[in-house]
């Protein structure tokens, strides 16, 4: 049986500890999904189909990837699709707290689904979307922690 794993997020918009994610989890699991969450109560920067196309695009070298949004629970999509494995990243000590509430409450929901941990790399344990979004939003040059595609599609958002 082929184990397919989910690795869903809202990619607003992907940075380097994303794609260092989906790399490694790409090696582990034969299928991934990188489910991109359409969520109807938050504001994002990208719409849903600028973070697919941003996703898909800096994914493309990696062959077992494939990129796909949803709403609505994530245990819901993971039955939906037959996924066996969610994937989270972890960047700082804070974020175990909160995924393993999460985690608990897939479990509960849908206990036959397993999630599996991802610290990322140290290099890139302070980087988050938002502090890609804040830099990039007052000018400042965000390479070190977004792919190219993202930085050009920043500056395109943002008028630079």
């Amino acid at each position: 049986m082929s184990q397919l794993a989910l690795y869903a997020g809202s990619f607003d918009p992907i940075t380097h500890g994303h794609l260092d994610v989906v790399r490694r989890a790409a090696s582990i699991f034969p299928e991934l999904i990188v489910a991109v969450g359409i969520h109807p109560t938050r504001s994002a920067l990208f719409s849903v189909e600028e973070r697919i196309a941003l996703v898909t695009e800096v994914c493309a070298e990696i062959p077992n990837v494939r990129v796909a949004s949803f709403g609505g629970l994530l245990v819901d999509y993971a039955r939906e699709v037959g996924a066996q494995v969610i994937v989270r990243g972890l960047r700082v000590g804070s974020d175990f707290e909160y995924e393993l509430q999460i985690a608990h409450a897939n479990a509960d929901l849908a206990s036959e689904l397993e999630t599996v941990f991802l610290p990322t790399r140290t290099r890139y344990g302070f980087i988050s979307a938002s502090l890609v979004r804040e830099i990039s939003k007052h000018g400042g040059d965000v390479s070190r922690y977004a792919p190219e595609p993202v930085c050009r599609a920043l500056v395109k958002k943002y008028g630079r």
